[in-house]
């Protein structure tokens, strides 16, 4: 992983001020230990004339993986060739940005105790990244630059240059040249290089917010892809991105009026804003599943569907479930759930106690076996109609836990959504959403087949008229019912 930054000089303004704003000396090759590797700062050149900056870090492979745990945890769940063969030895990332962070720390801070002028000066400078992954591509590569005063070269690096015809591959090679004061390049480095990759090597947490409104100040508020960059840089976490945009636009507003941040945002008085605010249906649903999970004494748990781990985290807050193990068919559901969890930095005994796999319900699977609960919440109205059939087998016939939980949509209360479309689903990707009679059904007939009892619970306000917004069908398995189970698995084995 490779990255230069050049400038130019006269006699006057000799181009080796910039190791002074560096604080990396020309005459020294520098190296720096970080979490995943060792970065190196030496310079090809230093003259007055025309100076460089080279870093180069050195991605260890194996401390990546070793830092995500393996076995399916950090960033690539149960993809354990693309754990160690990947781009990120050698294309720029965040494992780069966070290099540059940490190497030129005070060069971003815009600090010069040699030369305390140097920081406010722009300098010609020319930066180049040989490969920079670009999801959007070059175009996206000028939109994101061009705005801060860079004049941008990228261009697209071919899949094989011995083979043409296959096309360009998601990376370009990148040249920046502009008038721009170094605090700010790097700055703009910092950001804009994960989110041009649109992926993070560590988990995104709130702080992230901080970290890039500090790297953004002066740039950030006007440019007019902001709100890509936000989304983006913060992993597409929507309540993060929400935070971070709200604080820039009191950031724009402040600079606008000509006032102070704290001026503007004085619009709620915290201590007498005392409405109580509304419990979001995903957490009445995720509380409701938990008392239910409690009440049968499963210990072991599977979530079905378990996309990006809201449940699974939820479940890891409570000892009495030694044993959780999120299951989807989408490995970047399974990646953000990594990310949610903090797989890559959990201790031990709390890592031994969850497990993230990919894996399609509509096909039995040994791995689900021998489990006390199964959660399947706000799945199966995302399957064809004809596709349940296999579902119900999977999970009812062959894993066979004792408990199943099933949560779902209640069409009937869709009236009480005013911002829903009369005859619209809830989701673009729901295939059907069932009545409280259709539901019970399809529940009743699943139940008989297979050995269950079930029971009803709403979840949500529950309208005397339509219902829920949520219906819950809570399936218990009798101990009898379970040994005859085994007994027909005996004979047929």
């Amino acid at each position: 992983m490779f990255l230069t930054i050049s400038a130019t000089g006269t006699p006057e303004r000799p181009a080796t001020d910039l190791g002074f704003l560096l604080h990396k000396h020309p005459d020294k090759a520098h190296s720096f230990s970080t979490s995943y590797g060792k970065a190196h700062v030496v310079y090809p050149e230093a003259s007055v004339e025309r100076c460089t900056a080279a870093l180069l870090l050195e991605v260890d492979a194996v401390a990546l993986v070793r830092r995500g745990k393996g076995k399916g945890r950090g960033g690539a769940p149960d993809a354990a060739l693309a754990q160690y063969v990947n781009d990120r030895p050698y294309a720029a990332s965040s494992l780069l940005a966070v290099a540059l962070s940490s190497v030129f720390s005070s060069a971003m801070k815009g600090t010069c105790q040699a030369k305390p002028e140097l920081p406010a000066r722009p300098l010609p400078l020319r930066v180049e990244v040989p490969a920079l992954p670009a999801r959007g591509g070059a175009d996206l590569v000028r939109a994101l630059f061009e705005p801060l005063g860079w004049s941008v070269g990228a261009e697209p690096v071919a899949l094989d240059t011995e083979f043409p015809e296959w096309g360009d591959s998601r990376y370009v090679s990148l040249v920046l040249e502009g008038e721009q004061r170094l605090a700010d390049a790097l700055r703009h480095l910092y950001v804009l290089l994960p989110v041009l990759d649109d992926a993070k090597h560590y988990w995104v947490s709130s702080d992230e917010v901080d970290k890039l409104l500090r790297a953004g100040e002066g740039w950030l508020p006007d440019h007019p892809e902001q709100k890509l960059i936000t989304s983006r840089y913060l992993s597409r976490r929507w309540s993060l991105t929400r935070q971070a945009m709200e604080r820039l636009e009191l950031v724009r507003l402040a600079e606008t009026d000509d006032s102070a941040v704290e001026e503007i945002d004085n619009a709620v008085d915290e201590q007498t804003d005392t409405e109580e605010k509304p419990v979001p249906l995903a957490v009445q649903r995720r509380d409701a599943i938990v008392a239910a999970l409690k009440a049968t004494d499963a210990a072991k748990v599977l979530d079905l569907g378990c996309g990006q781990g809201q449940l699974v985290q939820e479940l890891l807050k409570d000892t009495r479930f030694t044993e959780i193990v999120g299951v989807d068919v989408s490995m970047r559901a399974l990646t953000i759930a990594s990310r949610r969890l903090k797989l890559d930095r959990m201790g031990e005994r709390q890592s031994e106690r969850v497990k993230l796999v990919q894996g399609s319900l509509a096909y039995t699977d040994k791995r689900l076996k021998g489990y006390d609960a199964a959660v399947l919440s706000e799945v199966i109205e995302h399957l064809d109609l004809p596709r349940l059939p296999a579902l119900e087998y999977a999970v009812f016939g062959s894993a066979r836990p004792r408990t199943v939980i099933v949560t779902t949509p209640n069409v009937e209360y869709n009236v009480r959504w005013e911002t829903l479309p009369a005859g619209h689903v809830r989701h673009g990707d729901h295939r059907f959403e069932w009545t409280r009679e259709e539901f019970r059904g399809w529940a009743g007939t699943v139940a008989e087949r297979h050995g269950y009892g079930v029971e009803f619970v709403p979840v949500g306000p529950d309208d005397p008229e339509v219902g829920p917004p949520t219906q819950m069908a809570v399936f218990t398995v009798s101990a009898q019912n379970t040994k005859n189970q085994n007994t027909k698995e005996e004979k047929a084995a």
